[in-house]
């Protein structure tokens, strides 16, 4: 199938070329974020796009360990998760639903005082923790979407959370950096990576059915 050979070209792409994602293009990757599901239908997050003419790139080189990619990327990604739902978060979810489907408002009480419960009992990490699970289907769908439009991608997570918050998240103390995603075009002459083969299990080594 297109998508499994798709899934086969791509990598986590350690150099990028100085090719630039397309406007176009890149409404499509994050076409398919917004569209991710998450849980309760909340999406406890935001993601913050960076392009190369950012001001941002140089200072966030040490934070992210020196990792070529935050200089070379044509677009970095920067899945920002929820450390706190607050009323304000629910009640706005709920009029998204009610002015989206119709729904009066007084349908969905049951639903809010379902999510207020779930929320309520939770500190900021298991808030932080929850929701940065939820950036990670969006990464993964990111991921795939580019794969199928030819474009180069690598999830990152080798970065001091708290340097890179003091950068992009200094003026929103409810969010915090969770993984960061590289969109760009391969440099296949300076990629060791970009002709080696994907080493994985076998099928029938990770999936078992029951």
């Amino acid at each position: 199938m297109e998508i499994i050979d798709d899934l086969k070209w791509r990598y986590a792409t350690k150099r990028y070329s100085d090719e630039i994602v397309k406007d176009e293009i890149l409404d499509i990757i994050l076409d398919s974020i917004v569209l991710t599901p998450t849980s309760l239908g909340l999406q406890a997050y935001e993601v913050l796009v960076l392009d190369k003419s950012s001001s941002l790139r140089e200072s966030l080189l040490t934070a992210c360990s020196n990792q070529p990619q935050i200089k070379e990327a044509s677009h970095l990604l920067f899945f920002n998760a929820w450390k706190s739902v607050s009323t304000e978060n629910i009640s706005e979810y709920m009029n998204r639903i009610s002015l989206t489907r119709g729904t009066p408002l007084e349908k969905l009480e049951g639903f809010k005082s379902n999510i207020e419960k779930f929320t309520g009992g939770m500190s900021e990490q298991d808030v932080f923790s929850w929701s940065s699970m939820q950036t990670y289907i969006a990464l993964g769908i990111a991921m795939t979407t580019a794969a199928t439009l030819k474009v180069d991608t690598t999830p990152m997570e080798g970065f001091n959370r708290k340097a890179v918050d003091a950068i992009i998240n200094k003026d929103n103390e409810k969010l915090s950096c969770s993984v960061i995603l590289a969109v760009g075009y391969r440099d296949s002459e300076n990629d060791f990576l970009s002709n080696l083969a994907k080493v994985r299990k076998l099928k029938n080594e990770l999936i078992s059915f029951g």
